[in-house]
């Protein structure tokens, strides 16, 4: 057998690849969402050292079959109601493989000059579809980029700020000991204490908004309370995090309210929209938008809920000069005709990693295959879904709803408090026919429903909510 696959041997098993996922996917609604796996099975049923000559392919998907089945959770279920969906669709498969393929580093204009402008149209066309606010286009000062995920755009949120909060001594001198102030409620993602940290403010620099207790989004007055008692007492804020469809409950913050306070201050303004902002694919969800044209960067993942398979967070700067200016570094070896003369972007100062992969091909696959239209009735059938399970929670006395529900996630409890809550969640994943998470909503356990799966239709709902009834009837 040669080392390399051959063209021919690599057409052959590639089939056998495709036909494999096809299979997958037809089968998927019989396999048990979560895995059976318990802690070490997995690799206990692999060889203790590598193979010392090489095997045929066919061996690899026998395995797969075999061993690694076993040790999925199942994220493209349609009974996958926990966390948030992570969406995969064929054509981002695909446009995922023609990636691969490429094998292409498109860390510089110079490397793959298609890689950095397909991107850079995709994400103007995306900003069009989701109808954001002009400045986030390239044509101007701003543009928009893909990155890994909403924790990676956080971050370079914040090291934007910081270079623009200090002049650009940030980069040379460091961060100051105590010097600056983030501010975020307490629904926001656990990614932006994490930035803190990664970028040397440390976890103390974050401020916890208060949030109202009904909406749970966040309280503007509180944080010009606690602006005012920073800027008091020397320090200064840098950025503000407002958060449109927080990961407990969807809550979404009053954008607009909380980036005038900021303004006030010079502070950034960053909205992490992580899972909600691709609702406003439908022009009725674009309430989603309210506050954008204030704001200095925005952030919504095409991974989680608009068909794109993981990794594909689409970011967007109103303008890019304090995010270039944080992170350019322009090493000689790195140095070319197109980037010495200004005329191109270079994604590598976009975010923290030098290479990257030609991710806008699945999300361009996704945006051509589906359409606006496409698209868009996507997104509402999740939301009708998730409307009709809070309309059956709603007439049923023994549950209550949580929070509000103004996109595809429902969050619930039994009014019998958290004991009997946590059970009928357990009672719903040990079945193996459903899989969901909880919260806790002040104070109390709440379960969550995330519908957002492809495969995800009424009758997987109705059936969700048949499974409830029955289990909270007699949860043993």
């Amino acid at each position: 057998m040669s080392a390399h696959m051959t063209p021919e041997e690599f057409r052959r098993h590639g089939r056998e690849v495709i036909d494999w996922i096809a299979d997958y996917y037809e089968r998927l609604e019989q396999l048990p969402v979560l895995s059976p796996a318990t802690p070490g099975s997995i690799r206990a049923q692999l060889p203790p050292e590598p193979p010392q000559q090489g095997e045929p392919f066919g061996a690899i998907l026998r395995d797969l079959d075999g061993i690694v089945l076993e040790g999925m959770t199942h994220w493209q279920h349609p009974s996958f109601f926990a966390y948030f969906p992570a969406n995969a669709s064929g054509p981002s498969i695909l446009g995922d493989l023609l990636a691969s393929g490429l094998g292409a580093q498109g860390m510089l204009w110079s490397t793959s000059p298609a890689a950095t402008e397909l991107e850079t149209h995709v994400l103007d066309w995306l900003a069009a579809l989701l109808d954001i606010p002009a400045r986030f286009r390239s044509d101007g000062a701003g543009g928009g980029v893909i990155q890994h995920s909403a924790s990676d755009s956080a971050l370079v949120a914040l090291l934007a700020a910081l270079h623009r909060a200090s002049g650009g001594r940030t980069e040379h001198e460091g961060v100051g000991s105590g010097q600056y102030r983030v501010y975020a409620s307490t629904q926001t993602h656990s990614s932006i204490e994490k930035a803190c940290r990664i970028a040397g403010l440390g976890s103390n620099a974050v401020r916890a908004i208060d949030v109202d207790p009904q909406t749970l989004a966040a309280r503007p007055a509180h944080l010009r309370e606690l602006i005012a008692a920073d800027v008091a007492a020397g320090l200064t804020p840098v950025l503000v995090v407002a958060t449109v469809g927080t990961t407990s409950t969807t809550a979404i913050d009053p954008v607009r309210e909380l980036a005038a306070i900021a303004r006030e201050h010079g502070a950034w303004t960053h909205v992490d929209a992580a899972y909600a902002g691709v609702a406003a694919v439908a022009p009725e969800l674009r309430f989603v938008n309210d506050g954008l044209e204030l704001v200095d960067s925005y952030s919504t993942n095409p991974h989680k809920w608009l068909l794109t398979n993981f990794d594909c967070t689409a970011f967007w700067v109103a303008d890019r000069g304090p995010l270039l200016g944080a992170l350019s570094i322009l090493p000689e070896y790195l140095r070319n005709p197109a980037t010495d003369a200004g005329a191109v972007l270079d994604y590598r100062d976009w975010h923290v990693p030098l290479g990257r992969r030609f991710r806008a091909l699945k999300l361009w696959s996704v945006l051509r295959w589906y359409g606006a239209e496409g698209l868009a009735e996507h997104i509402r059938g999740h939301v009708a879904m998730a409307q009709q399970l809070a309309q059956w929670i709603a007439d049923d006395d023994r549950f209550e709803l949580a929070a509000p529900h103004p996109l595809s996630l429902v969050c619930f409890r039994l009014r019998s408090g958290d004991a009997p809550t946590r059970a009928l969640m357990d009672a719903i994943n040990a079945s193996g026919r459903a899989f969901l998470t909880h919260t806790v909503v002040n104070g109390r356990v709440t379960l969550r429903v995330a519908i957002g799966s492809p495969q995800t239709q009424v009758e997987h709902v109705s059936r969700l909510w048949s499974q409830i009834q029955s289990l909270a009837t007699d949860p043993g």
